[in-house]
């Protein structure tokens, strides 16, 4: 399954980097990109395990940029 969320209020592409290189080494992540200029996130992940994924996705964030929101 892949979709793509809006990330709020990122405000730096050394950020958005981070936050993709963390995303991607998150267990069942095909594939994750975090695009600065759009302020968007694509994740690929199975479909079973979708929302374990996220659950993690939206921790991570939260680590890294704390005033960075995901919207669903």
């Amino acid at each position: 399954m892949k979709k793509t969320f809006v990330l709020e209020d990122l405000d730096c592409a050394n950020c958005a980097a981070k936050l993709e290189h963390a995303v991607r080494e998150i267990e069942g992540v095909i594939s994750a990109t975090v695009s600065f200029m759009t302020q968007k996130l694509t994740l690929e992940a199975e479909e079973k395990e979708f929302e374990k994924v996220m659950d993690k996705v939206e921790n991570i964030i939260k680590k890294i940029e704390p005033d960075v929101t995901l919207v669903r």
